[in-house]
């Protein structure tokens, strides 16, 4: 019997996957695939920082603002909607393919971007939209490790895989130094270096799980399939408020420092350095207790706390107090319910459904921390003040909190329930 949460229909005749070359031990593909998250998403976000730097040396040409923003916004966009394919292809393929393939498709625009694109715009935009690959590595590595690990550990071991999106935070820190530092190729040859190691490890080292089950539908039918059980929407409504406020405050929160505090740019990414790395720790704490106590009262809290801590931001208190703890406190959320999630999606969706689930709730939380941003700029421009948007942002995540304890608490409750009557069933 295929239990799996509100879908009656069972799976296409599936079969196991071929079986490793050599055994594999569970810690060591984790680590494997939390690397090659992060080097990944390191590649994925290195034209970011220097969407500035282009704008102010001119020699792309007088850009406005809006052409930085979509500059910088293609790889994302394209990385967050590629995952739904990448997601299915990984159910079909298995990590040990998918990540040296990914990995290795990665190096060819982060090389031409180093070597050749850098003056000119268009060549940019073209090529960022080949390094949005690199962002699908997320749907690969949820399904690989959910493979790996029994039931009550996936939960944490699908967070420790979820703290590789400090891959980003690599960038951050080094791609501007490497620019100045070392010349404009620097960053882009590091890092297309790292990517052809790993990628060449990533063969010679991972291996998919042993029993791995393969479905035989074809890619479309997985898609449609896949996009229809509820859990898919539901938890990508999860994922897009926990994780694209994530992404929204850490893409945003120099910028409102700035305005709101009147902080020095080098004070407020300090300050936002701070709430990405304590978002990055709590992503497998939230995993580790959703093993422990199951995901819904982890993500009521989530939610619930979220929703209090942006009410109190939205009345502007001093940060050298209250401020600060409540952007913590936020961010420790968000990283919690980013783990959440997908320990959510773990313990209610077939094994054989984990990659095409993830990729479709991956692509809403990616594209979820792009309105925020532009909504809170807008907001402000209009009334001087983010109190409106931050208000807003408390607002979802009551209504978050509201459907967690309704709608995804009742798909958690059926797939339990389903669950039980085929352990019943089989003995």
């Amino acid at each position: 019997m295929d239990v799996r949460s509100g879908d009656s229909k069972p799976l296409a005749a599936s079969q196991p996957g071929p079986a490793a070359d050599k055994p594999g031990n569970p810690w060591v593909q984790l680590v494997m695939a939390t690397i090659g998250f992060a080097v990944n998403f390191w590649a994925w976000a290195l034209i970011s920082p220097l969407g500035p730097l282009f704008r102010q040396n001119g020699h792309l040409g007088e850009l406005t603002e809006g052409d930085v923003a979509l500059m910088v916004a293609v790889p994302v966009v394209v990385g967050s909607l590629g995952r739904i394919i990448v997601g299915a292809l990984t159910d079909k393929y298995g990590g040990r393919v998918m990540f040296p393939i990914i990995t290795g498709l990665t190096i060819i625009p982060t090389l031409l971007i180093g070597f050749w694109a850098q003056n000119s715009y268009a060549a940019l935009l073209i090529l960022g939209f080949f390094l949005g690959i690199a962002g699908t590595a997320f749907a690969i590595g949820v399904p690989f490790v959910n493979a790996w690990f029994p039931p009550a550990k996936r939960g944490l071991a699908v967070g420790i895989f979820g703290a590789g999106m400090g891959g980003t935070a690599i960038s951050a820190l080094t791609t501007v130094s490497l620019w100045n530092d070392m010349g404009p190729t620097a960053p882009f040859l590091i890092c297309a270096a790292v990517l052809a190691v790993y990628a060449v490890l990533a063969w010679l080292i991972m291996r998919d799980a042993p029993g791995r089950v393969v479905p035989t539908q074809s890619l479309g039918a997985r898609l449609a399939a896949n996009s229809k059980l509820p859990i898919t929407w539901q938890a990508g409504i999860l994922y897009a408020v926990a994780f694209g406020g994530y992404v929204a405050f850490s893409v945003y929160l120099p910028a409102y420092l700035r305005n709101a505090y009147g902080l020095e740019p080098a004070d407020a990414a300090n300050r936002m350095a701070g709430f990405v790395v304590v978002a990055v720790v709590m992503r497998p704490v939230g995993g580790w207790l959703s093993d422990k106590f199951g995901a819904i009262p982890v993500l009521a809290g989530v939610f619930a706390t979220t929703a209090v801590c942006a009410a109190i931001a939205a009345g502007n208190p001093p940060l050298d107090g209250i401020g600060t703890v409540a952007f913590l406190v936020m961010a420790a959320a968000l990283g919690a319910g980013s783990g959440a999630t997908f320990a959510l999606i773990a313990q209610t969706t077939d094994p054989a459904r984990v990659g095409g689930v993830t990729g479709i709730v991956g692509a809403a939380g990616g594209l979820g921390g792009f309105v925020p941003p532009l909504l809170m700029a807008q907001i402000y421009g209009m009334t001087d003040s983010y109190a409106i948007g931050l208000w807003l942002l408390a607002g979802t995540a009551a209504l978050t909190l509201l459907l967690t304890l309704t709608a995804v608490r009742k798909t958690k409750q059926r797939h339990d329930a389903a669950q039980a009557e085929a352990a019943t069933a089989t003995t």
